[in-house]
């Protein structure tokens, strides 16, 4: 009968990895499938905790980072986060003590602020997106 309940706990976990999908019950359904063969050999409860903890962060701590980066390189950045890394012209001097700057990038016109507050940049010049703050690009000059 443990077994049953073992393998409930492994669909809970499942079900919620599916809701949540981050990547963190997914181990611990894992672990509760060892939980299940441990108990389906009869050893003691305490043999079949053990396994299931031992298994599950085993499997968290191995795993878990290859499949974040596999899942990661295939994410394609969109929308304001694909500007950044990209090269535009300033079209209007960039000073931030003064509060003032633009760029112009893929058509569009962005408030726009020097990575450091003593860099000043010129209209005209180039420069590349580091982030974005709010609808602000904070850029670099070239």
């Amino acid at each position: 009968m443990v077994v049953v309940y073992w393998l409930i706990a492994a669909a809970v976990f499942l079900a919620a990895e599916v809701l949540t999908l981050g990547l963190t019950s997914i181990w611990f359904a894992g672990g509760a499938l060892v939980g299940a063969v441990c108990a389906a050999l009869h050893f003691s409860l305490a043999i079949q905790i053990g396994a299931f903890a031992v298994v599950s962060v085993l499997l968290l701590l191995l795993t878990r980072p290859l499949a974040q980066r596999y899942l990661n390189s295939r994410t394609i950045r969109t929308n304001a986060e694909s500007l950044i890394g990209e090269t535009c012209i300033v079209t209007e001097s960039i000073d931030n003590l003064k509060a003032e700057g633009q760029v112009s990038i893929k058509g569009q016109t962005w408030t726009a602020r020097s990575v450091a507050d003593h860099i000043l940049i010129e209209k005209d010049q180039m420069v590349c997106v580091e982030k974005i703050s709010g609808v602000k690009l904070i850029v670099r000059p070239l």
